[in-house]
């Protein structure tokens, strides 16, 4: 399909986009595209404006920032798989964007417009959500940084305002244990089902993909482990409070059964 009519305008820096931003409330930022566009061809998206950002060349880095990774939200899913840094002080973050779509896809899409976009579907949100990491965004008054755990609030919906623009991600050093998988028919499609889990202060978290609106946090699976149980015991409670689409590719109940199949297989490589 043809995208509804919309006007177009490239910003040099953020300020320039949140000012377009907060002059059009059906703006919406552009950074690479490869989740917006197709939003926009199936008319599931109608921004009245594109605000392209992909030009901003001081959003794309990744660096180390005391005990904590900062990754600008404009770079590449391609260098955020071969970032050394995070190849060695958060491994599980350059892993799976290697895994992401196809070599053109991971060339061009960013990992900040994937975590903006807000697909309960995609890789990194739930590798994020795991990891409790922090979304610095910036609008008109202002910095904030909004934890993992408020900033996913609906289905491709953020806590970021219209008129905000995601610049940063910061992720802890984690290399205690990890493991991040994912179940789909093709090495290009979306994930199935997909499952990210850190060891983290003696404990586990565990990030959940396409198991409902938001990416989840399988806090059964969390506290099984915390109190002792072995992984196959605690992932028996990997389905607890989700809500799995139904679809062409899967059902609700076929998804219930592989994340239970995936988180314990993820513990066993995560946890010691």
């Amino acid at each position: 399909m043809i995208p509804a009519p919309f006007d177009y305008a490239r910003a040099g820096s953020v300020e320039e986009a949140i000012s377009l931003l907060g002059s059009d409330p059906d703006a919406k930022v552009l950074a690479g595209g490869h989740s917006l566009l197709p939003a926009m061809r199936l008319r599931i998206a109608r921004p009245s404006m594109l605000v392209d950002i992909g030009r901003i060349a001081d959003l794309s880095y990744v660096r180390e920032d005391g005990d904590r990774i900062a990754i600008g939200a404009l770079t590449r899913h391609h260098d955020v798989a071969n970032a050394e840094v995070l190849q060695q002080l958060c491994p599980i973050v350059a892993h799976a964007a290697g895994q992401i779509g196809d070599p053109q896809v991971r060339h061009m899409g960013t990992i900040g417009g994937s975590v903006a976009h807000g697909d309960p579907a995609g890789d990194l949100p739930s590798v994020l959500l795991a990891l409790d990491a922090g979304f610095v965004a910036q609008g008109p008054t202002g910095t904030r940084t909004v934890a993992a755990t408020g900033f996913f609030t609906s289905l491709f919906e953020t806590a970021l305002a219209p008129d905000e623009v995601l610049t940063e991600i910061r992720v802890p050093k984690a290399t205690a244990g990890w493991s991040f998988m994912k179940f789909q028919r093709r090495a290009q499609d979306w994930a199935v089902v997909g499952v990210s889990a850190v060891r983290a202060n003696g404990g586990v978290h565990v990030g959940l993909t396409n198991m409902g609106l938001t990416p989840l946090r399988a806090v059964g699976v969390e506290e099984a482990v915390g109190g002792g149980a072995d992984p196959a015991s605690a992932a028996a409670r990997a389905d607890e409070g989700t809500a799995p689409p139904d679809d062409a590719f899967g059902s609700a109940e076929y998804r219930r059964q592989l994340v239970k199949v995936l988180v314990r297989r993820a513990l066993e490589e995560a946890l010691p």
